[in-house]
């Protein structure tokens, strides 16, 4: 792996730290059983909801994390950024059988999905970068946001 890779991340409200304490971090789908807060955006989530990993489960079956939180998400949700905590968690996750990696946001049109085996598929260095923005480069700006957002999904947690 990336040796930039020492933890992943998973952007959430304070409010839930006593679930996760309790029940770990979750997917989507068993998040909603539970009462909780979302940081998450509906259109985004309807998105997510539409998505099959191929071989593998419906997107929201996967409890995500990101490579790096200092991502597009986080700054959509800065307002709020008082309320949020940025969990560390550990990269052993990679060896839990069922983990997909995404290329990018696992949501976007064109994501690849992939073994933890074929890392070196991923641009670490748009992931980890410090800015996703490119003035007078719309379609550079859209690639590398999502990238950005590259994700590690963890199957039926």
């Amino acid at each position: 792996m990336d040796p930039r890779v020492t933890e992943l991340h998973c952007i959430m409200p304070m409010g839930n730290i006593d679930s996760v304490l309790t029940h770990g971090v979750l997917s989507y789908e068993r998040a909603a059983k539970l009462k909780h807060h979302s940081v998450a955006m509906q259109p985004i989530q309807d998105r997510r909801d539409q998505k099959q990993v191929p071989g593998g489960l419906k997107l929201h079956q996967y409890a995500n994390l990101y490579f790096h939180a200092r991502n597009p998400m986080l700054f959509k949700r800065r307002a709020g950024a008082a309320d949020l905590c940025v969990l560390r968690v550990s990269t052993e996750v990679f060896g839990l059988d069922g983990t997909v990696i995404s290329d990018q946001n696992a949501a976007s049109d064109y994501v690849r999905f992939l073994h933890p085996r074929q890392w070196k598929l991923l641009d670490f260095d748009d992931i980890y970068a410090m800015d996703w923005t490119h003035p007078g480069d719309q379609v550079a700006y859209w690639r590398h946001k999502a990238r950005k957002c590259a994700e590690v999904l963890l199957p039926n947690v």
